[in-house]
C-alpha cells in the first residue's frame, strides 16, 4: 500500500456577502456584521421572501477579461475570483513547469435555477433561437472549467454536487486525491450564485426559507435561537490551495494549516428532514480520518442553517459524535447568521473561516442569538467574537436530501 501524504493548506480566497476578499470578510464576521438585505439582483416584490445575502459591488473584470466574464455565469465568476486570491495567498506561480500539476475541484449547482424559458423560445421562435451559450455559461461544471481555463492549469478538473454538503465534500475529495498521490496540488472549494427568481421561489415554497425577515433582514437568520424560522438564501465562493507537505515545504510556501481528515455519510431516512445519527457518522468518520479524539476538537463550525429541524438535529448529532460531556464544552458557531446559506457554496466559504480561527485564535459569533432553545443547549458563541485557543477545527455541512460531510483542519506542526 502506498504511504499517505500529509496534506497542507497554503492559500485561501473568498467572495462573500460581507466582503470581497479574506480580510474584509473576516473583519465583518468578527464584528458580527450581517450581509443579509433586501434582494437587489431581481425584482422580488411579488415573492413571499424578499431578502437574501448577496455579494455586493463585485466586478468580475478584476479577475478575467471582459469577453470571458460576459460568457461566464455569476457562480463561475466568483470561483475565478476566489481562486485567484488563493493562488496569490499561496505564492503559487503558474508556469510551464507547474501548470500540468495543478488541478481544480469545485462544488457548485451552476445555473440550475436560471436556465430560463428556452422551451418557450423553441415553441415560439424555433430550435435555432435558443441561447447557444446556455450550457457553457450555466452548466454546473463551468466553475471548475472556467477556473482551469483562466489559469491555464491542466491537472484534474472536477465538479461536485451533493446539495448543501457539496463544498465540504469537494474539499474532502481533494484531500483524498492529494494524500493518495493522485494529485500534488489542487485548488479546491465551492462557488454558488442561486439568488434567482426560481431559486428563491422554490426554496420558499418548500418551506426552507424564513418569511419573517422581510422587514428586518439583518436579524432574519438566527441559528440555534428558539425563534428561528428558516434560512436565508445566499451566494459566494471560498477556495483553498491544497498541497502535499513535501511540495509545500520544498517551495517554501506559507502553511496555513494541516488538512487532517474528512468524513461522509448519508441519512437514508427522508428527503428534507435531517437525521442526527446520520450526521454524527460523518463527524465521527472525519475525526477518525484525522486520528483525533473528541476532546481534541477546539471549535466546531456548525452547518447551523437557522431552520427548526436542522439546528435541533445538529445539536443532537454533535452530542452523539463527541459525547455529551465533551459537546457541552466545545464552542460552536454558525456564520450563516451573517452570510446566509449559499447551498453548495457554503462549505468553501466556511473552510476559509475555519483557517482564520486557527490563524488568529478567535471565534466568529452566532449573531441574533436571543432566546435559548431547550433542544439547542450547547455553546454557540452568542453575538460576540471570542478569543480562544484553536488547534483543531471540525466543520460540518449537511445536504438537503441526506448527504453529510465533515472535515478537520488542525494547526500545522512539523
Amino acid at each position: 500500500m502506498t504511504d499517505l501524504h500529509r496534506v497542507v493548506v497554503t492559500g485561501m480566497g473568498v467572495v462573500s456577502p460581507v466582503g470581497l476578499d479574506v480580510d474584509s470578510t473576516w473583519e465583518s464576521l468578527l464584528a458580527g456584521r450581517s450581509g443579509i438585505d433586501t434582494i437587489s439582483l431581481f425584482d422580488a416584490s411579488k415573492h413571499p421572501v424578499r431578502i437574501a445575502a448577496e455579494v455586493k459591488d463585485f466586478d468580475p473584470k478584476q479577475y478575467m477579461d471582459h469577453k470571458m466574464a460576459r460568457r461566464s455565469g455569476r457562480f463561475a465568476q466568483f470561483a475565478v475570483a476566489a481562486s485567484q486570491q488563493a493562488l496569490c495567498s499561496a505564492g503559487l506561480e503558474i508556469n510551464d513547469e507547474t501548470r500540468d500539476q495543478i488541478g481544480v475541484i469545485i462544488a457548485s449547482s451552476g445555473g440550475a435555477f436560471e436556465m430560463g424559458n428556452q422551451e418557450q423560445i423553441i415553441e415560439e421562435k424555433g430550435a435555432g433561437r435558443v441561447d447557444p451559450l446556455l450550457i457553457t455559461k450555466r452548466g454546473g461544471y463551468m466553475a471548475a472549467a472556467r477556473v482551469g481555463r483562466v489559469l491555464g492549469v491542466r491537472g484534474p478538473n472536477t465538479t461536485i454536487n451533493s446539495a448543501c454538503a457539496s463544498g465540504t465534500d469537494a474539499l474532502g475529495q481533494a484531500f483524498n486525491m492529494i494524500r493518495t498521490g493522485s494529485a500534488e496540488v489542487l485548488l479546491a472549494g465551492a462557488a454558488e450564485a442561486i439568488v434567482t427568481p426560481v431559486g428563491v421561489a422554490s426554496m420558499a415554497v418548500l418551506g426552507a426559507l424564513t418569511k419573517q425577515g422581510n422587514d428586518d433582514p439583518p436579524r432574519a437568520s438566527r441559528p440555534f435561537d428558539a425563534n428561528r424560522s428558516g434560512f436565508v438564501l445566499a451566494e459566494g465562493a471560498g477556495m483553498l490551495v491544497l498541497e502535499t507537505e513535501e511540495r509545500a515545504r520544498a517551495r517554501g510556501a506559507p502553511i496555513l494549516a494541516e488538512f487532517a481528515g474528512a468524513g461522509w455519510s448519508f441519512d437514508a431516512t427522508n428527503d428534507t428532514a435531517p437525521d442526527a445519527a446520520g450526521q454524527a457518522l460523518a463527524m465521527s468518520r472525519a475525526l477518525k480520518s484525522a486520528g483525533l479524539k473528541p476532546e481534541d476538537v477546539s471549535y466546531i463550525n456548525a452547518h447551523g442553517t437557522s431552520t427548526p429541524l436542522n439546528d435541533k438535529a445538529e445539536t443532537a448529532a454533535i452530542k452523539l459524535a463527541l459525547g455529551e460531556e465533551v459537546a457541552l464544552k466545545v464552542p460552536i458557531s454558525s456564520i450563516k447568521s451573517m452570510v446566509g446559506h449559499s447551498g453548495a457554496g457554503a462549505g468553501g466559504v466556511e473552510a476559509v473561516v475555519c483557517l482564520l480561527t486557527i490563524r488568529d485564535n478567535i471565534l466568529p459569533p452566532t449573531i441574533n442569538y436571543e432566546v435559548p432553545d431547550p433542544d439547542c443547549d450547547l455553546d454557540y458563541v452568542p453575538n460576540e467574537a471570542r478569543p480562544h485557543q484553536v488547534d483543531a477545527v471540525l466543520s460540518n455541512s449537511f445536504g438537503l436530501g441526506g448527504q453529510n460531510a465533515a472535515l478537520v483542519l488542525r494547526r500545522y506542526r512539523e
